[in-house]
């Protein structure tokens, strides 16, 4: 049986074929609907964890026990996870462990286009590298075969594009795995010192066995064509480079760490010139230059960004290509400029405009909420990471020290779970006076309304035990706790002065659920009317997509205004008005 399924779900077939028991992540594209593929499995016990950390060490966990376990990430969570990363290549897998880590040149949707093939090197762990989502299904599966055999896990690295696109995939039934009997094994397990330093030649000997083993035949396609031209490749660029020269010879790897070097140099000595095509870092370039295999890569293909079919075409003939058979013209990729802007009735508008009345410096995170960084709102100073909000309020607040200018940590519900309890407990250690705004939605909303544990629902649907965010933030000790309906803009104003002037930590909970969870008008539209409006511009500050000026006129598109009145409250001149007052008066 067939059937059409992205990357992701792919991995997540991949994983129930395989008898996965136990699956966990923590939201975060391109990786999200791998768990919730994974979640239509009855088989597999699948959650969301607070973090990667966690869903790391849950399924390394699950794996002690016995267990497949699948773990997903995006690729700055593994970052996140990286402490038990590093240990579990030691402590090892009985039941075997893959690690998904889906990488995002070209930074769609990060803060960063870091390349994760280097964490299979630091780490010492193999890793898989599928270019369709056929492979994707196959190599999780072979991915397991390989942590049992060698006991240890391995990190399946992907990429945006092998994610989200899609392709046929050739469906198999679910082999069980029966879990063996439970065996203490306490020199392994235990990572003493002691024992650590046993274990460690065996994970160099491990990385040699490898690289040797029949399983490359599994994972690695060799494609004898044109002997002039040989292309050492992985991943998706495999697609790029056939396209654009299908007659040459092809190295496309499968397992890019440890690589088959017996392999490698066989197929070197049958071409006579090589081009290493890979996105990102020069990973395969250098490893296989450090084997004296004189090979063309970074210096004809760019180190920055995606690579596609032009890109790649531009790497092999030059800028200017010369031969016409591949020459064709390029398509326009100009559209017109459409900024991301927070959707009609977002509660964080708000919250936002009135930080920047107020003048606060505010630190950011990493949310949808990240768009209050951009114009007309403009109100955020810094975005880091997830949770490092907290940590650079308390650090701008001990230098800047100007009333003026106070400083404000803004985070979500999902991200404060996630990474920005343990600043809060350093601010009220440390005696910080800053102030921190919880924008508590109600959802992870930024990757498509994952629950959480303040949600008070699993990923699976089930009602558990709700956090209550308040009452944690009294617990740790903050002496200033407030929450505040953020349509409410009067209030939002008033709180933040409170918090402003109060001479200790204080923090704001801006609770109102995600307009798009809800998925319901919050009042009539709203309309302006243009006999009393003086053209301020103040309802435009708002940046809501439902306002817009044409010429001389300002009008309230009525399809996308969900009647929220953020911008009817925040007009002095009471120009903005319910469209059912309108009627009325008129």
């Amino acid at each position: 049986m067939k059937a059409l399924l992205s990357g992701n779900e792919a991995i997540a077939r991949g994983a129930y074929e395989a008898g996965v028991i136990f699956a966990s992540a923590y939201p975060g594209t391109p990786s999200t609907e791998i768990l919730e593929a994974i979640a239509h499995y009855d088989e597999i016990q699948a959650q969301w964890a607070p973090n990667e950390k966690v869903a790391l060490e849950t399924a390394a966990g699950a794996s002690l026990a016995g267990g497949r376990a699948l773990v997903a990430m995006k690729h700055v969570g593994l970052n996140v996870a990286a402490d038990p990363l590093f240990s579990l290549v030691y402590m090892g897998c009985p039941g075997g462990l893959v690690i998904v880590s889906a990488d995002d040149p070209g930074m769609h949707s990060s803060q960063n286009e870091q390349d994760n093939r280097w964490y299979a090197r630091a780490a010492k762990l193999p890793m898989l590298e599928p270019s369709d989502s056929q492979e994707a299904r196959i190599f999780t599966k072979l991915a397991f075969e390989i942590s049992e055999k060698y006991n240890t896990p391995v990190l399946l690295r992907i990429t945006t594009r092998i994610a989200h696109s899609s392709s046929v995939v050739t469906l198999e039934p679910r082999a069980e795995h029966p879990i063996p009997p439970y065996q203490k094994n306490s020199e392994h397990h235990v990572l003493l010192p002691v024992h650590a330093r046993k274990i460690h030649p065996e994970i160099e000997a491990r990385l040699q066995r490898l690289s040797r083993d029949a399983v490359m035949q599994k994972c690695t396609t060799i494609l004898r064509g044109n002997s002039d031209v040989g292309i050492i490749t992985a991943g998706v660029a495999f697609h790029y480079a056939c396209e654009v020269f299908p007659e040459a010879s092809f190295f496309k790897l499968g397992m890019t760490h440890p690589m088959p070097v017996d392999w490698l140099f066989e197929f070197a000595l049958s071409v006579r010139n090589i081009f290493v095509i890979e996105e990102l870092d020069p990973f395969l370039e250098e490893q296989i230059r450090a084997l004296g295999i004189e090979v063309t890569g970074k210096d004809r293909f760019p180190v920055v960004g995606e690579l596609n079919p032009d890109r790649v075409r531009q790497g092999l003939y030059g800028p200017e290509t010369e031969k016409k058979e591949h020459s064709h013209e390029p398509v326009s990729d100009e559209i017109p400029p459409r900024p991301p802007v927070f959707c009609p009735g977002c509660p964080h508008a708000g919250m936002f405009w009135a930080l920047k009345k107020l003048r606060f410096r505010v630190t950011g995170d990493i949310g949808c909420y990240t768009l209050g960084a951009l114009p007309p709102l403009a109100a955020m100073d810094s975005c880091l990471n997830m949770g490092a909000s907290i940590g650079m309020a308390e650090g701008m607040e001990r230098v800047l020290k100007d009333s003026r200018h106070p400083v404000a940590a803004v985070i979500g519900d999902s991200t404060f779970i996630h990474s920005g309890i343990t600043g809060l407990i350093d601010l009220v250690y440390n005696g910080s006076h800053a102030v921190v705004v919880i924008l508590d939605n109600g959802t992870t909303a930024m990757t498509g309304h994952q629950p959480h544990p303040g949600t008070g629902r699993t990923l699976k649907g089930h009602s558990t035990h709700k956090l209550d965010i308040e009452q944690l933030c009294r617990a740790l000790g903050v002496p200033h706790v407030e929450i505040v309906n953020p349509y409410h803009l009067d209030d939002v104003i008033q709180a933040l002065k409170r918090a402003k002037s109060a001479g200790e930590l204080s923090v704001i909970i801006s609770r109102a659920p995600c307009i798009l969870l809800e998925k319901r008008r919050l009042g009539a539209p709203l309309v302006i009317d243009m006999n009393l409006c003086k053209a301020c511009n103040v309802c435009l500050q708002l940046g809501c997509p439902a306002i817009e000026r044409v010429g001389q006129q300002y009008r309230i598109d009525p399809a996308f205004c969900v009647g929220c009145g953020l911008c009817a409250r925040g007009c002095q001149l009471r120009a903005i008005v319910s469209s059912d007052d309108m009627m009325i008066m008129n």
